[in-house]
């Protein structure tokens, strides 16, 4: 099971955190952030990307499974259960993804627009598990789900702001637009 994502720059400020496995305070979220940082950052690039880390809210069998690219670190924290090589591909998606989302994706696309990046974490991993590692049909339901925000905002500018025909979309739709914008 993944147990969290980071996306962490080199001086230590994360720019994406999501967690799986409940960390209870803030306190304790900032003091997992920062031990993940200093057992990452002080492996020189030509180390292997795999690291059993110690993280004490999480136990003591944690992966720390990540890659560098630039002046950002995306780090995985998995349970032993979880293959190496398949988070490491994991990574590759997602990065895939944001650059194909954003051309080029760098720290300030993940500072101004968290919510679509947010939004392709949640395509690919629910729950500390992974649902899609396909890059096409991740890009497709992230532009479905801007088409479907265009086409309700036209129904409510249509009407003159009375709400049109009732479509349920969730708060990730809203964001998708900015998707199908770049792709």
């Amino acid at each position: 099971m993944i147990k969290g994502v980071m996306i962490v720059n080199n001086h230590g400020k994360p720019r994406l955190v999501k967690f799986y496995q409940n960390v209870t305070s803030e306190e304790k979220q900032q003091s997992v952030i920062r031990n993940v940082f200093q057992q990452v950052a002080q492996r020189p690039d030509s180390f292997c990307n795999y690291l059993e880390g110690i993280i004490p809210e999480w136990g003591e069998n944690i992966k720390l499974i990540y890659r560098h690219y630039a002046t950002l670190y995306f780090v995985f924290a998995v349970d032993s259960q979880e293959s190496d090589l398949g988070i490491l591909d994991l990574i590759q998606v997602f990065v895939e993804a944001l650059d194909k989302c954003f051309v080029d994706v760098c720290e300030l696309d993940l500072i101004f627009h968290a919510d679509l990046v947010h939004y392709v974490l949640d395509e690919i991993v629910m729950g500390g598990m992974v649902l899609e590692t396909n890059i096409n049909n991740i890009l497709q339901a992230i532009q479905d789900q801007g088409k479907m925000h265009s086409n309700s905002l036209k129904n409510t500018t249509s009407t003159g702001g009375a709400v049109g025909p009732i479509v349920n979309m969730s708060d990730k739709a809203r964001f998708a637009t900015r998707a199908v914008a770049i792709l």
